[in-house]
């Protein structure tokens, strides 16, 4: 004889996902600043490790625009704001 009580479970279990949109924290090239500024600023910034930040500016210098960070608009907004502050021109997209 069965002494735990029977239970049915008949419940609908709703997953809930909050959908972020992920945009790119976008830095272009100009003939105003030097490596050496663009690396430390996306050094501080960005938190990127040094070698980052040089490979970043590399291609932002060779390819005219680099996706230097990936994040939702809140995150990146703040970034971008703090670049354009260091004379660096930055959009998110």
């Amino acid at each position: 004889m069965n002494t735990r009580p029977q239970i049915d479970y008949d419940e609908d279990v709703l997953l809930l996902e909050e959908a972020v949109e992920l945009r790119n924290l976008v830095v272009y090239n100009d003939d105003i600043n030097t490596f050496d500024h663009v690396i430390k600023t996306l050094m501080d910034v960005c938190g990127h490790q040094p070698e980052q930040a040089e490979q970043c500016t590399l291609l932002i210098h060779y390819k005219g625009k680099c996706a230097v960070k990936v994040g939702t608009y809140e995150e990146l907004e703040p970034m971008c704001t703090a670049i354009h502050d260091r004379g660096i021109s930055a959009d998110v997209v």
